[in-house]
């Protein structure tokens, strides 16, 4: 790796780390992007990234959903939202044909998906499974 590649991997890492907030404050999800995907899964050990797009109508009905477990399940999940018209590379890894589609990851990896609008408790029930 030459030297202009090294300090380009330092401040890329350096950004993200501002970009990633601390899993005890993290009450709110944070806006990820496919530049900032990997090392915001990886940052804690449960993450949940809920992939929207601004047309669709059911994402507007659960956006609420997730702020509020954001809060309820602050210190133990760390919520994202990935807007997958602005972020086509992470949506196709994951092959999101459908939104809403929340994607749980645990350590990384991506342990679990939950699509369509669905109930709060069920998404609920579904996260205490993996803290």
């Amino acid at each position: 790796m030459d030297e202009l590649e090294e300090i380009r991997l330092r401040k890329m890492r350096d950004l993200m780390a501002k970009n990633i907030p601390d899993a005890d404050s993290a009450d709110t999800p944070m806006a990820v992007a496919d530049s900032t995907f990997e090392g915001f899964v990886k940052s804690k050990p449960v993450v949940v990234i809920d992939c929207w797009a601004e047309w669709c109508g059911p994402c507007g009905m659960i956006a609420p959903v997730i702020e509020q477990l954001a809060k309820e399940f602050a210190g133990k999940v760390t919520f994202g939202k990935l807007n997958v018209d602005e972020n086509p590379a992470t949506a196709a890894r994951y092959r999101i044909m459908s939104i809403p589609t929340l994607l749980v990851m645990k350590n990384g990896v991506l342990v679990d998906t939950i699509t369509g609008a669905v109930p709060k408790e069920y998404i609920a029930t579904k996260l205490k499974s993996y803290v």
